[in-house]
């Protein structure tokens, strides 16, 4: 989906996607993570955000090290930094947290295209189900979210959809492609 290739979107957006917009280019994220093909997913894109909600930008590296490397080289300095190096569903993912100016930044990279990982597949489902669904729908998701619900789940409770939320979402996804 085209909107969310670029962070353009944020400047004319909500508050907090303003707030998002002037923290990644105040810090030049995107400029330092580009070769990565970095993308904003998660809440604050597709307006579901609530207190406390991170920025959550995934990235596709060729070369594991080479893409730890330059996280920790430009990031490391910022407050609460750490760095993993874990398997996902059989995939070495590199993570990255710290915070810039208070809110949370998580960056999570894998050898895979950044439009085939979970998070870019899961916030467009979420956007296409908001939109169809409407602002009551956006609202139930929003209140199950400040309850302390992670956003599949409460997708998931909303949609009556059974077993794993994540996997449910994701089989939403094959077939509400666009």
């Amino acid at each position: 989906m085209e909107k969310f290739d670029a962070t353009a979107y944020l400047e004319d957006g909500n508050n907090r996607q303003q707030h998002a917009y002037k923290l990644l280019t105040g810090h030049a994220v995107f400029e330092i993570l580009q070769p990565y093909s970095p993308l904003l997913t998660g809440t604050i894109p597709i307006e579901i955000d609530v207190d406390g909600s991170d920025l959550d930008i995934i990235c596709c590296w060729s070369n594991a090290d080479e893409f730890y490397n330059l996280l920790v080289n430009h990031f490391s300095s910022y407050p609460g930094f750490s760095i993993k190096r874990v398997i996902i569903q059989n995939k070495e993912t590199i993570i990255a947290n710290f915070h810039i100016e208070g809110v949370e930044i998580e960056i999570f990279g894998q050898n895979i295209p950044v439009k085939q990982q979970e998070a870019y597949r899961h916030m467009i489902v979420e956007y296409w189900l908001l939109n169809d669904n409407g602002e009551l729908f956006r609202q139930k998701i929003i209140k199950l979210k400040q309850q302390g619900m992670k956003t599949e789940p409460a997708f998931a409770k909303i949609l009556g959809l059974e077993g794993n939320a994540y996997d449910a979402l994701l089989s939403q996804y094959e077939t509400y492609e666009r």
